[in-house]
């Protein structure tokens, strides 16, 4: 039974921490971690990247038979906790018709449905030997443009990804994570911030152009890539591939056994969508896709899920005015 890392004990402590009311529940055949969130007209349950359910790599029924126990325990505890609706994300890659059969309904997705993950245990000139020809490049003149990486645990640094992210959305006209909510996240003890230097030879002055936020699932043995964002005035040198390379080669030095590149446009996405540039470059490190279900809601109480419905609506479209 795999078990994500937005399921682990470690996640649900941050969401504890965060003030969010969470609920868990284990069995042979199930796992959730779920948690309670509220909303203008109440509150729903969300399982992020979940249930866990058992599986069978011959006989796909088994997990869909798990996965219907793992719904039945949610709208119980959903009914009890008088929640609007249950939104699911399975890791299981259940195919869109099973998934309206058990009365789920598809809604945009909250944690991406495709990521693309490297495999860590080859030698580390093997791993660099798979990487393209343009990333193996930056690799290796990352030391050499006067680029050097700092790896920071301390919350006030945070500040650094803020300002490149707000830039970032500034140029694109997206909303940026709030500051408290990031800070948040590197307070976690699975949390580490990578920061890139850029060093002025000249004053013996530097400046931070980069910086990427990661995740360990000790779990697992896997390093997320979560929060990244740098500096466009200096796009020529090889800022974020310096940054990637020295995260996984250090993960890979912790022991970790994967370095997930999170989320990536799907296979058969046209060459315009809006993910496809940084899908090439997460792919010219190497490494292989893994596809889930997606986000699905089941809605109890289907008025007020409708009118959530439509004040998503109006409230997306707000922000991108």
């Amino acid at each position: 039974m795999f078990k994500h890392f937005l399921q682990s004990t470690a996640w649900e402590a941050y969401e504890q921490s965060a003030g969010h009311k969470t609920f868990r529940k284990s069995t042979p055949d199930y796992e959730y971690m779920a948690i309670k969130t509220p909303i203008k007209l109440g509150s729903y349950l969300s399982v992020p990247y979940g249930p866990s359910v058992k599986s069978s790599k011959t006989d796909p029924a088994v997990a869909q038979k798990s996965f219907q126990k793992a719904i039945e325990s949610l709208v119980s505890l959903a009914r009890h906790e008088h929640c609007i609706f249950i939104r699911v994300e399975p890791t299981e890659p259940f195919t869109a018709n099973y998934m309206a059969s058990q009365k789920l309904q598809k809604t945009k997705d909250i944690e991406p449905a495709h990521t693309w993950l490297l495999d860590l245990t080859p030698s580390k000139e093997d791993l660099v030997l798979g990487f393209s020809h343009g990333t193996r490049l930056g690799h290796n003149q990352f030391p050499r443009k006067n680029l050097s990486v700092e790896i920071s645990h301390n919350p006030n640094d945070i500040k650094h990804l803020v300002r490149l992210q707000q830039a970032l959305a500034k140029r694109k006209g997206i909303t940026a994570y709030e500051e408290s909510h990031l800070k948040k996240e590197l307070e976690q003890p699975f949390a580490s911030l990578y920061l890139v230097h850029l060093k002025n030879p000249e004053t013996q002055s530097d400046k931070i152009v980069a910086a990427s936020l990661f995740f360990d699932d000790t779990e697992n043995s896997t390093r997320f890539y979560m929060q990244s964002a740098s500096d466009p005035t200096y796009k020529n040198l090889p800022t974020t591939v310096g940054l990637l390379c020295n995260s996984l080669f250090d993960a890979k030095e912790k022991g970790l056994k994967y370095f997930d590149f999170w989320g990536i446009a799907p296979e058969d996405a046209p060459a315009n969508h809006p993910w496809a540039g940084f899908t090439r470059f997460k792919k010219s490190f190497g490494g292989f896709a893994r596809t889930y279900s997606g986000t699905w809601d089941l809605p109890l109480n289907k008025t007020k899920y409708s009118l959530y419905k439509k004040l998503r609506i109006v409230n997306q479209r707000l922000h991108k005015k």
